[in-house]
């Protein structure tokens, strides 16, 4: 089931983003969401809550500075990058499986230079607090970000827990980690290799999108995205207009128009 509107020019809009707050799931190796209510009616006449944690939470964005020192923030993604027309498009993936550059070729419709790209591996529909979404999903890496930087493309969302595949984040011995040592083994016992064999730099997927092409990347998309996949929409993203920010929630819509009357294009 879909929570599709349909406006009175008869376009139909998606939500494409997984709810966001309290009891959220959350990515294993940091600290959780906590939200309070602060202020309520029988008390206080009003309703008011309190949110602490970190933004790299649910359907969420990053910024170059999340990953790169000295680099963009938040603010600093030129506005053209979150309206416009794009696809979302269907790219299968089991566990530990990798986005290809050929993959991203062959998808269809084709991913066109100055499209808005979503990608559906059908992780979105596992999202939980579960290794299988958090520690055993599918994900995209060098190749596969260069491409679409290649392609230059406006942004690129993903039904997966990160920019990069779990083997090229703390999970393993990477940056922080290893959080999840026990995946280095169970990857050998599998590949037959280390997981810095296949995946020898950290978080290059995220480095290689925002450092070198400027393309946001978003992480965790969900929602209706079964129903626009395999179509070519209009999107908009909403980041937080929040200077120094390093990621944030995001709400992203997709629009589909049976008529084409509806249409946003730019020559940016």
């Amino acid at each position: 089931m879909t929570s599709e509107t349909i406006t009175k020019d008869g376009v139909k809009l998606y939500n494409l983003s997984q709810f966001w707050g309290h009891h959220m799931p959350e990515w294993p190796s940091t600290p959780g969401v906590n939200v309070h209510v602060r202020k309520f009616h029988a008390k206080d006449g009003i309703y008011q809550t309190e949110f602490e944690g970190i933004m790299h939470r649910g359907t969420h964005m990053d910024a170059p500075i999340h990953v790169t020192e000295n680099t963009p923030d938040i603010l600093d993604y030129d506005l053209w990058r979150f309206f416009g027309t794009g696809v979302a498009v269907s790219i299968p993936k089991g566990r530990w499986e990798v986005i290809t550059a050929e993959d991203l070729e062959n998808a269809r419709p084709k991913i066109q230079e100055g499209d808005m790209v979503m990608i559906n591996t059908g992780m979105h529909t596992k999202m939980a607090d579960t290794d299988d979404y958090y520690a055993y999903s599918p994900g995209i890496y060098t190749e596969g970000a260069q491409w679409l930087v290649d392609k230059k493309v406006k942004l690129v969302g993903y039904d997966v827990q990160s920019n990069d595949h779990p083997m090229a984040t703390k999970l393993v011995d990477h940056g922080l980690g290893p959080t999840h040592p026990h995946l280095i083994e169970e990857y050998k016992a599998e590949f037959g290799r280390d997981p810095k064999d296949d995946f020898p730099d950290w978080e290059s997927g995220h480095k290689t999108l925002m450092i070198g092409g400027g393309i946001p990347g978003i992480e965790n998309v969900g929602g209706d995205l079964h129903a626009v996949t395999g179509k070519r929409c209009t999107f908009m993203a909403t980041p937080w207009r929040w200077r120094g920010g390093d990621g944030c929630g995001i709400r992203i819509l997709a629009a589909i128009d049976p008529e084409q009357k509806f249409r946003f294009e730019t020559g940016l």
